[in-house]
């Protein structure tokens, strides 16, 4: 029997595809994991603040990952410049992303702090409309600088030095949980400022990522940034390179909102159909949200390796890397998916009490989604890191297109139909949204394998 042996070129491209992935991995992982504590304090500051926090963030988020979903154009075309062995090209990108990010901020930033009417409108308490008004006026300042950090990372990940943003993230965070205790409750002198202490922490840890990463690009001391005079010029604006990271970016941003939504939507049916479901849903999908970060460091890395490869016109290397990323990405993956199948009820155990016979009905719920989310751990690392190799190829708009199709026309439709016309119930919406998932990955794959023969 023939033994089975990676090439050497291979082992090369697993080096270095680890060497980008487990930095940022490790530190979307951090970031997902200090949402967790921000929720458990605001759940200390009471039911209004929890709530209103939660919305809050919500609209944080879905605002500042649709607005990094756009930027993140910068990492293929730094990656194509880096491979291409065009340091200037990277220093341009590179700016013209910080004026983008800039672009996007400035109109978002005044939308944030006025929200009242809308939330109003949708039946929302005056005292979880005060409050998150109260929070989104304060984290709002915080955008702009996430952005920029975005900007940063993808153009110091598309040269292959992501530690640093390692570094940058896990501090930040560690601050952030920190500055949530001292300003929420009150603590060395500090006046207990509630949800509003909350806000001005996480606002303050995303500018000093950005202020971190900054100071890391501007005067590294070994002097290895410096072929790519990243801030040279960097008030000019450059509208056609402009214009070629909305091109690409839009879209992307476009397939953010589309994921996003099916998972808010998802939340929605799952809430009406009983709270009971709708507290085993938040758990649940707290806890696959966390090991998602997982696959969305991984991504990152794949756009870059990919984009490296596109920009030399090394196309067995195009293919070398995308297979490394998704093979990783699905051994992984499936690690998680096992764990989740064979020991939920210690992972639903963080959250509440297990042996409490009122949460039995949470329990079991919860037990049926973390299987199914276990079953679908792969399918959704895979369709998340084949996007990601796309966009190394600087694919996006035919993505963006199977992206609407996979998750609403499929994931959607079954999940509403297996949700409220079978007994499966909760369950059956999870599963749902994962064949929605799954078609995705096979969608992205087919277009990979598309663009292939077509070279």
């Amino acid at each position: 029997m023939k033994a089975f042996v990676l090439s050497s070129e291979t082992r090369v491209e697993i080096r270095e595809f680890l060497n980008l992935a487990l930095p940022l991995a490790s530190a979307q992982v951090a970031q997902a994991l200090t949402g967790f504590v921000d929720t458990l304090m605001m759940g200390r500051l009471g039911q209004a603040s929890l709530a209103a926090g939660g919305l809050a963030v919500m609209i944080f988020m879905a605002t500042l990952m649709t607005g990094i979903g756009i930027v993140s154009s910068v990492s293929p075309l730094a990656a194509q410049a880096f491979g291409a062995q065009e340091p200037r090209q990277v220093g341009q990108v590179t700016r013209q992303g910080l004026w983008l990010a800039l672009l996007i901020a400035l109109p978002m930033m005044p939308l944030m702090g006025d929200l009242g009417e809308m939330m109003r409108s949708l039946g929302q308490a005056p005292e979880v409309i005060a409050l998150t008004d109260e929070y989104l006026s304060i984290i709002r300042w915080g955008l702009l600088p996430a952005l920029w950090f975005a900007v940063l990372r993808c153009t110091v990940t598309a040269i292959g030095r992501t530690r640093p943003i390692f570094v940058m993230m896990v501090s930040a965070n560690v601050l952030n949980v920190l500055g949530n205790y001292v300003l929420a409750f009150g603590k060395l002198g500090f006046p207990a400022m509630g949800l509003a202490g909350l806000a001005w922490s996480s606002a303050l840890a995303h500018g000093l990522m950005c202020l971190g990463l900054l100071g890391y690009v501007a005067y590294h001391r070994d002097g290895c940034l410096q072929p790519y005079r990243l801030f040279e010029r960097v008030l000019r604006l450059r509208p056609a390179t402009l214009k070629q990271l909305l091109v690409l970016g839009l879209p992307i941003g476009v397939v953010t909102i589309l994921e996003n939504g099916l998972f808010t939507v998802m939340t929605l049916m799952v809430g009406a159909i009983g709270t009971h479901v709708l507290a085993a849903q938040q758990l649940a999908l707290q806890t696959v949200v966390v090991v998602f970060m997982l696959p969305l460091g991984m991504s990152y890395a794949a756009t870059a390796r990919v984009g490296q490869w596109y920009g030399r016109g090394d196309w067995p290397g195009v293919r070398r890397a995308a297979m490394v990323s998704m093979s990783l990405t699905v051994a992984v993956m499936f690690v998680f998916g096992v764990v989740f199948v064979l020991f939920p009820t210690p992972l639903i155990s963080v959250y509440l009490d297990v042996h409490d016979p009122a949460n039995q009905p949470v329990l079991q719920a919860g037990i049926a989604m973390l299987t199914v989310a276990g079953f679908g751990q792969v399918v959704d690392g895979v369709q998340r890191t084949a996007n990601g190799v796309l966009q190394g190829l600087q694919d996006t708009r035919v993505p963006m297109v199977l992206s609407f199709v996979a998750y609403w026309g499929v994931g959607m439709v079954a999940g509403y139909w297996l949700g409220f016309h079978t007994p499966l119930g909760g369950v059956g919406i999870w599963m749902g949204a994962y064949l929605g998932l799954a078609v995705a990955a096979i969608s992205y794959i087919c277009r990979f394998r598309l663009l292939l023969k077509t070279r």
